[in-house]
């Protein structure tokens, strides 16, 4: 009986274990990515503001998603807390943010990509207003 037991807790920690790394969780880190280029406009573009409260709650959600795929707190945490993925998330955004039309140094053009994705109606249009 123990070998069974033994077996059967192997068998429940295998498929409770995470699919996939959260690096590699395509829901996470394009929320992650979204949140951040909102998070730009709203700090670049003084016509438009980041909804902070949806914001939050947006994050919230990516966390309670890692959860459900089976990822720990003390790996949720320890993504949130890697200084080299954080880089290699905000060097996505600003590519993207580019490939939208924000331009460095022109604020103007963090506006129209703002007003753009709020008018699609997009990830990052919906974290702004």
């Amino acid at each position: 009986m123990p070998r069974r037991l033994l077996s059967l807790a192997l068998v429940m920690l295998a498929t409770a274990a995470p699919a996939q790394s959260l690096r590699d969780n395509v829901a996470v880190t394009e929320g992650l990515i979204a949140a951040a280029i909102a998070w730009e406009i709203g700090d670049k573009c003084d016509e438009i503001e980041a909804r902070l409260l949806r914001g939050m709650s947006f994050l919230n959600g990516l966390k309670d998603q890692a959860r459900a795929a089976g990822h720990t707190e003390a790996e949720i945490d320890a993504f949130i807390d890697d200084r080299a993925e954080k880089a290699r998330l905000e060097a996505i955004a600003r590519h993207r943010r580019t490939t939208l039309g924000g331009v460095p140094g022109d604020r103007a053009s963090y506006c129209r990509v703002g007003q753009a994705q709020i008018a699609a109606g997009s990830q990052i249009g919906q974290l702004l207003r």
